[in-house]
């Protein structure tokens, strides 16, 4: 291992690394957001249909937070009628693995 290795998965590297990412994924609903837009694009009304349970004014918020992150893209289409959908950029299409084994070790370890 050379030095550069050693120090880029130090603990503290690691550490950092997913306390930066927990902080992002760990907010309550972007998880299922990523995972609903993994099978595609989608507008507003289908991801609170998708969702389920939560506020207009949170998906919002959270849309608004993930598209900051560069995981979710806002594409805008002027119409008429004004259409806005939303898809993963490429970082929340590399999530989709991830999110898929997170869910298999879930069902698998966790009580339902």
């Amino acid at each position: 291992m050379t030095e550069r290795q050693a120090v880029a998965h130090s603990a503290p590297a690691c550490d950092a690394a997913l306390t930066h990412a927990f902080g992002l994924l760990g907010r309550r609903w972007n998880g299922v957001i990523i995972g609903a837009l993994v099978d595609g694009p989608a507008g507003f009304a289908e991801l609170r249909r998708a969702t389920g349970g939560i506020s207009d004014s949170v998906l919002s918020e959270r849309l608004g937070q993930l598209a900051e992150a560069g995981i979710v893209v806002r594409d805008v289409d002027p119409g008429p009628p004004v259409a806005v959908r939303y898809r993963l950029a490429p970082p929340g299409e590399a999530l989709a693995p991830v999110l898929r084994d997170l869910g298999d070790w879930a069902r698998e370890h966790l009580p339902a």
